[in-house]
Parts: structure tokens; C-alpha cells; sequence
């Protein structure tokens, strides 16, 4: 019989899997795959059919096309009997044209259009305690008969989307209990490693074991930017309107915000972020760069150009802002959920599908992320996460021939690597965000108390493991001393400890290999004859923990003037009265550009200081304050591109120019 297809599209890619149809005059049979029915032209492409229409009028998703008459007639309750009746009312009301509505009454053969579908779907709701059809509910079922098994099995809750299965660790702390996610995400689905290797995520409060996490691997990578090019070419994010992509990242943000303390709870006890910052930053700033970037979804456009006229034709030259497709992501330990949201949600939004790696030592934020996004309704594909070494994981990415972007925040060594990979491989877009020391001078004539908490918080925040803490400061000679001691005094208030505890000021280092290189750095700093003033050393305690420490008597050519600690280290150097020039001369004698800063209340001369220092961000008598809608990125060997902001839609767009002559 006849067969008319819908919802037609090019299929991109390899031949999917499915079980053969015979199709007369076709080059070759076709394939019922899990996504449709996939044609083959002569021409040697694919086409994607999602649903089938029959002469009857029947229409059916393309996939099910072997198994549509294998459904068992529901047998109905009393109850059911009664919906059934009501819903027959309707139908009445809406065929009014029809003597009397049948079982094998045909909704739209008895005259009913597109408008009617829309009123049937909004009268069963109110109906039926707020069940939500869709439009193509009605297409699908067109016969009243069919239509009241599709009501029914929807109200019994037999027609649900394969459930998200989640082999979750469980884990009783911080008054609540944790479910947290430990193996690879990929195609929609928790699933183990392809070699079946997994490793251990420590606490660093104590270095206990919190879990085993699978250990990604090639073949792993593959699997997942397979899913994430076929999610992007073949299914619905790719066709989907920029509006319900926006509705689906505000539904995610909303998920992440009613699962916040769980998250921060995660976040604290797998890189050791205090609490009450990881629910206000590492999560709370999660959450606000999803809401930001999902009002931007329908608002990316291009413009019209004026150009040249080929008289007597006319023209009309026009931009196209574009996704790039598949996207790979890979993230640092340091605020392992809020630096995955920086460069996801921008991705996102822009269209793009992604395959994200976040550090091996901070898998589980990333991982339950993925939860949540799945129950948000991000369609399978669209995100995989993959936990394991960046050497294997992150280095396949960079060389993956169908990946057409990679973003990266890490050390300027390995992002020196994998820029190179991607050149070599397919030459993909790149976005780094890399080391940093960032410089902060401290004028005589600024507020004391401020520069003190503030200055404070630039080096000491996040246990000093902040991208742009920091690094050095210069403290002008007439305030130093003074400068110096009020901070040790304030640092001795500090308490160290759980970052459970609420009281808790400053927690563990990320992990052990990092304390330990903090350490030595400490150590270079002493041999090279800087005064180590305060800290330096380990807290005597089961963790990772470190004492603030600070340095002074800095000379410009150590060690640790030059290289950035990633650690609760406060480097100083003094310099003369009234040497603004010299000052910002050794603050910009640096490889890095990341951020900077500069306390004084002299407004013109923070302005000439701010203009002439030469990093991606300048702070004014504030420090640390990063805000979703402000780009941020670095100059120099800080990398290049930007996280936040417009611009990082920008990161992960591509522009189109059409010209027409009519």
C-alpha cells in the first residue's frame, strides 16, 4: 500500500544499525533503525524518515515500523471507561459535523485541522489531571479506538521514555544522603568503561576513597563523539527551534538549583571547595551561566550587508551565525562544576553537542551534571561525559577528526599540546584559558582595611587554587610593613579544617601531588633568600591540608616571582613612593595576561594603571569579581578566546556569508 513519509531529513554520517526492509525500485533495501527509516538514494545518500503514514491514515514512528501491529489492546477499567466517555464528548464537540463519534472514526478524515489538534490537546489536558499530549500524539492515533489506548497507557504510565538507569554510590554526610554517579555518560547513558578499567576519587579532607570511577578509554572517545556528530547531524537538538533549546537549559539550571546542596556537598568532598563557597560559587555560579546563556538561545543572529550592485541585478548579502558540531570540553580540578558550566552552556546554546572530560581527581559534580541534564530532557547525545587521564582522554579529543572544537582551561604547557594536536589533525577551533600570575599593586593612598580583606581574598580564596588569583603582589614601601602585618594577623584568625564545617575558612589542597608541589615551591622561595613570614608548611593533620603562607623581600628574578603557585602562597615585593611607571613595568614583566588589580583611591591614576596593564581583566579596588555577563580570558601565554559573556557564544559559532542576486 501507499506510504506517505514525514519529518523527513538528510542523514550525515556512517550507516546506522537496523534491520534491513525490502522497498521496490530502490537501489538497496532500507533500515529501520532506532532514529527512523533510513533510505538509501541512487545517488549514494542517506535520507532520515521519522514517522509513517498509511492509507488507512495510521501514522507511526518510522522505528517502530516492525513492531506497530504487535500491540496488545488494552482492556479498560470502569474508571478508564468513564475518561473514555468524556473524552468522546470532545471529540463530539469538535467533529460537530459527525451523527456520532466511533471507534474507527477518523479525527482529521471527519474534517477536523490543524487548529483542532491544538483545542483536543488543551481540553484533554483540563480533562485528564493536566496530561501533557503533543501535537503529534494526535497524528499518531488518528482513530478514536487508537486514540483512547494511546490516552490510557499514557495515564497508566506504560508509554514512558526508557527510564535513566543510575548504578548511583550512595553516601550518608552532610545531614543528607548523596547519589552520585560514577561511570562514563555516553549517548544518554550510565555505562562502564569499554575496557572496564576504574580508578579512585579521594577525599582530600582526609584521603579517604569516596568511589571507584570508570577510566575512560579510546574507544570510549570514539563511542561518544560518534554519539554527540549523530545527535548534532541526525536528531532533534540539531532541527530543534533556539527557543525550546533555551526552555531545555532553564529546565537543567532549575534541576541543578533544586539539587544544589547535593551538588555542593559533592564538590566539597571531592576537591575539598568549603561548603558554603561551593554552594555560593563553584554552584551558585553554575547555575546563573545556565540561565544567562539559555536567554541567548534565540537571540543569536546575523545581519544584512550592503554591497556593491551588479547592475541591472540586485543583491542581497546576508550573515548566518552557525553551531560547529561536535565540541570537546576539557576542564580543571579547581572549580570542577562551574568550569564545566563556563564553556557548556555557551556550547550549548550556540547549538553545538559536546563530549566533555573533567579532571580525573574531580570526576563526580560532572557526572551528576549529566544526571541531571538527562532528567532535564537534553536528548540523548547531546552531552557525554567521560572521567579519566588527560594524556589518553584529552589528547584523543584533540586529535579526533570529527570534533570541530576544543575549549580548555588548564596549564599553559598543555595547552601548548594540545593546540598543536588540533592543528594537525583536522586544524579545529581552539579556545584556551591557561596559567597565570597575576600581579596586584597596592597604592599608599587606598583604603587599608580593603586592600587587606580584599588582597586577602585574591591570593587566599578557594585555598589559593584560583585561575586568577593573585600571583604576586607589590606593595608600596610607605604602607608595606603595615600591609604585611595586618595580614598575618587576620590569617591567624583563619580557621583550617572540614570544608563541611560552616565555620570552615579555608579547607584541604585538591589532592596530594599538589600539596606536596607547594610545598617545594615554598622551599625554592627560601633557598633563593625571600623571608617566608608565615605558613609554608603542611597542617599536621589526616588531609591535604596547608597553612596561608606569605613571602616577602621578593626580589624580581625567583622563582617564585615568576612561576604561579596554584596554592595559598602570598608572594610580596615593595616598590618605591610615587614609582607608578616602574611599578607597571614589573607587574606586566610577565609571560602571563590572566587578570590584575590595583587598590588606590586616586580614580585617575587607577585608570592610567588599568589601561596600561596588560592582562583580559583589571580589578579596581575589588578583587575576584567575575560575573556571568563579563567576558573572561587572558592575554599573552593566559591563552585566548573567552569564557562568559556574548563573546563565548562567539567561541562556538561559525559565521555564513550568503549572497543572492535577484
Amino acid at each position: 500500500q501507499a506510504v506517505t513519509l514525514y519529518g523527513s531529513s538528510m542523514y550525515k554520517g556512517a550507516v546506522p544499525s537496523g534491520q534491513p526492509l525490502e522497498i521496490s525500485g530502490a537501489s538497496k533495501p532500507g533500515l529501520v533503525t532506532s532514529n527512523g527509516l533510513v533510505l538509501f538514494g541512487n545517488d549514494g545518500n542517506m535520507l532520515l524518515v521519522r514517522n509513517l503514514q498509511f492509507e488507512d491514515g495510521k501514522m507511526i514512528p518510522a522505528s517502530k515500523y516492525f513492531s506497530s501491529g504487535e500491540t496488545v489492546t488494552v482492556e479498560l477499567t470502569e474508571e478508564e471507561k468513564k475518561v473514555s466517555e468524556d473524552i468522546k464528548a470532545i471529540w463530539k464537540s469538535i467533529l460537530s459535523n459527525v451523527e456520532a463519534i466511533e471507534d474507527t472514526t477518523d479525527f482529521f478524515k471527519s474534517g477536523a485541522a490543524s487548529m483542532d489538534v491544538v483545542r483536543l490537546v488543551e481540553e484533554i489536558k483540563q480533562k485528564c489531571n493536566g496530561l501533557q499530549l503533543q501535537n503529534e500524539d494526535v497524528y499518531m492515533a488518528t482513530k478514536f479506538e487508537d486514540f483512547i489506548q494511546m490516552i490510557v497507557r499514557k495515564l497508566r504510565g506504560e508509554d514512558k521514555e526508557e527510564e535513566l538507569e543510575v548504578d548511583y554510590v550512595l553516601m550518608d554526610v552532610n545531614d543528607m544522603t548523596v547519589k552520585m554517579p560514577h561511570q562514563c555518560f555516553i549517548d544518554g547513558r550510565f555505562t562502564n568503561a569499554e575496557e572496564g578499567k576504574t580508578y579512585n576519587t579521594i577525599n582530600p579532607t582526609n584521603g579517604s576513597v569516596i568511589c571507584e570511577v570508570s577510566y575512560s578509554s579510546v574507544a570510549d572517545v570514539d563511542r561518544a563523539v560518534a554519539a554527540a556528530k549523530d545527535a548534532f547531524e541526525n536528531g532533534q537538538w540539531g532541527k530543534m527551534n533556539a527557543r525550546d533549546r533555551g526552555r531545555l537549559l532553564y529546565q537543567l539550571a532549575d534541576l541543578m538549583e533544586e539539587h544544589q546542596e547535593e551538588l555542593a556537598t559533592i564538590e566539597a568532598i571531592d576537591s575539598g571547595a568549603v561548603y558554603t563557597l561551593a554552594l555560593k560559587t563553584h554552584v551558585g555560579m553554575s547555575i546563573q551561566t545556565f540561565r544567562y546563556f539559555a536567554g541567548w538561545c534565540d537571540k543569536i543572529q546575523g545581519s544584512t550587508i550592503p554591497i556593491n550592485q551588479a547592475r541591472p541585478n540586485r543583491n542581497l548579502t546576508y550573515t548566518k551565525k552557525e553551531p560547529l558540531g561536535v565540541c570537546a570540553i576539557i576542564i580543571p580540578w579547581n572549580y570542577p562544576l562551574m568550569m564545566l558550566a563556563w564553556k557548556s552552556a555557551a556550547c550549548l546554546a550556540a547549538g553545538n553537542t559536546l563530549v566533555l572530560k573533567p579532571a580525573q581527581v574531580t570526576p563526580l559534580t560532572a557526572l551528576k551534571f549529566a544526571e541531571l541534564a538527562a532528567r532535564a530532557g537534553i536528548p540523548k547525545g547531546v552531552i557525554n561525559i567521560l572521567p579519566g587521564s588527560g594524556g589518553l582522554v584529552g589528547q584523543r579529543l584533540s586529535e579526533h577528526p570529527d570534533v570541530r572544537k576544543l575549549g580548555f582551561t588548564g596549564s599553559t604547557p598543555i595547552g601548548k599540546q594540545i593546540m598543536k594536536s588540533c592543528a594537525v589533525s583536522n586544524l579545529k577551533k581552539v579556545s584556551l584559558e591557561l596559567g597565570g600570575k597575576s600581579p596586584l599593586i597596592i597604592f599608599n593612598d587606598c583604603d587599608l582595611d580593603k586592600a587587606v580583606r580584599m588582597g586577602m581574598g585574591a591570593v587566599y580564596f578557594n585555598k589559593g587554587e584560583n585561575c586568577i588569583a593573585a600571583g604576586r603582589l607589590f606593595v608600596e614601601e610607605s604602607v608595606h610593613d603595615k600591609f604585611v602585618q595586618r595580614v598575618v594577623e587576620e590569617i591567624k584568625k583563619m580557621k583550617i579544617g572540614d570544608p563541611l564545617d560552616r565555620s570552615t575558612d579555608h579547607g584541604p589542597q585538591n589532592h596530594k601531588a599538589h600539596l606536596e608541589k607547594l610545598l617545594e615551591y615554598c622551599e625554592i622561595g627560601v633557598k633563593e633568600g625571600a623571608t617566608l613570614v608565615y605558613g609554608g608548611k603542611s597542617v599536621l593533620q589526616p588531609g591535604f591540608f596547608m597553612e596561608p603562607t606569605v613571602f616577602t623581600d621578593v626580589e624580581d628574578d625567583m622563582f617564585i616571582a615568576k612561576e604561579e603557585s596554584f596554592g595559598p602562597v602570598m608572594v610580596i615585593s615593595k616598590f618605591r613612593d610615587g614609582d607608578v611607571d616602574g611599578v607597571l613595568h614589573r607587574a606586566n614583566d610577565t609571560e602571563f595576561g590572566l587578570a590584575s588589580g590595583v587598590f588606590t583611591q586616586d580614580i585617575g591614576k587607577a585608570m592610567y594603571v588599568s589601561d596600561g596593564l596588560d592582562a583580559g581583566t583589571v580589578f579596581i579596588n575589588t578583587y575576584n569579581k567575575t560575573d556571568v555577563a563579563a567576558p573572561f580570558g587572558g592575554f599573552k601565554q593566559s591563552g585566548f578566546g573567552k569564557d562568559l559573556g556574548e563573546e563565548a557564544l562567539h567561541e562556538y559559532l561559525r559565521t555564513k556569508a550568503v549572497t543572492v542576486e535577484y
